[in-house]
């Protein structure tokens, strides 16, 4: 617990105190967003780059804390998270072709899949299968890692709502971790959870500073890493009875509540209008709340909201069977959203 909360501090801090430089040498060099008025809300050029400190804060406290030389894994996934980082912001400074960034998010997920063997094995007990995917393994991890990974990128629409989400995610992991006795990825999820409390603090509406590409897939490829070790982390001694009945594929989801269902929730939406899955409109939830006239720091409290209720659920179900325990905390928060639509225009959000 000391080491989590010292890499937590440090990670803060780091943010904190370095990314009003990061704003200045943003607005010197002209790295920087401009309003287009259709999706972008924002009135004025606001710095884009801050995936950066996120970037810098996550990996120097984590550094400190736990030097690579003793963590397992933790080469794979750091080449897994330059990688990333670096087309991300390649794409916030010059633009990157779509193609080339999921060609990008395929490497990554290939490191961490077939080289560094973090994978998820099984169903844990969801549809009652406990047995391994076999070969289905592979594909099934590498499907998962690109959809986290772009999830936090495609919420990244409105002041604090990707950073929020990210830290109520790795504080519940990492909480979850600390409960389990693991320290070093709890020391991981303290360390991103840090970092994001800082760079909300320039981030929350109204925004100082955007986290960019490089910052929302940052945060994607750590969440996705997280969450795969979360779902295949064999039960432990050091939890209670609580927590160790609780369905782990059912608390991945609900940590990742609203860009997993929200990025579904668009994708369907958008073919079924006959549109590329990928492309760019304001059919997301967020866009949603804003039209019915929600401020952007109602919009996001609505949704940092949601998942809190979406990971209750998840414990107070955890007596259910896994897959019905998985259905209430996607469909208890889903149905909720519909109230504050309801009270502002008589219609559901679907």
């Amino acid at each position: 617990m000391e080491m989590a909360f010292i890499a937590f501090v440090i990670a803060f801090c780091v943010v904190v105190f370095f990314t009003p430089s990061l704003i200045k040498v943003s607005i010197l060099k002209h790295l920087m967003d401009k309003p287009d008025g259709e999706r972008k809300f924002h009135e004025r050029d606001i710095p884009t780059i801050g995936g950066i400190m996120i970037f810098a804060g996550t990996l120097f406290a984590y550094s400190i804390c736990f030097p690579s030389p003793y963590i397992e894994k933790f080469n794979y996934v750091l080449a897994a998270v330059f990688i990333t980082f670096f087309v991300g912001i390649k794409d916030d400074i010059i633009g990157t072709a779509p193609l080339k960034k999921l060609g990008a998010n395929l490497l990554v997920a290939f490191i961490m899949v077939f080289v560094g063997g973090i994978k998820i094995k099984g169903l844990h007990g969801i549809f009652g299968m406990n047995e391994s995917f076999g070969g289905f393994s592979e594909a099934f991890s590498v499907f998962t890692i690109i959809v986290v990974m772009n999830a936090f990128n495609l919420v990244d629409g409105v002041d604090g709502l990707a950073a929020g989400l990210g830290f109520i995610s790795s504080m519940v992991f990492g909480c979850w971790f600390l409960f389990a006795g693991n320290s070093v990825e709890s020391s991981l999820c303290f360390s991103l959870a840090g970092a994001l409390l800082g760079f909300l603090g320039y981030n929350y509406s109204p925004a100082r500073i955007f986290m960019g590409d490089s910052g929302s897939l940052t945060i994607g490829i750590v969440m996705a890493f997280l969450s795969i070790q979360l779902v295949e982390y064999e039960k432990s001694y050091y939890l209670t009875t609580p927590l160790n009945t609780i369905s782990k594929p059912a608390l991945a989801v609900a940590s990742l509540f609203y860009p997993l269902t929200d990025t579904l929730r668009v994708f369907i939406l958008r073919v079924a209008r006959g549109k590329s899955p990928l492309s760019a409109d304001r059919s997301h939830i967020h866009h949603r709340l804003l039209d019915l006239g929600f401020t952007h720091r109602g919009t996001v409290n609505i949704i940092y909201l949601l998942t809190f209720c979406s990971v209750f659920t998840c414990f107070i179900t955890r007596s259910l069977t896994p897959e019905l325990s998985l259905f209430c905390t996607i469909a208890v928060p889903y149905l909720l959203l519909q109230i504050p639509a309801l009270l502002k225009s008589k219609q559901c959000i679907w």
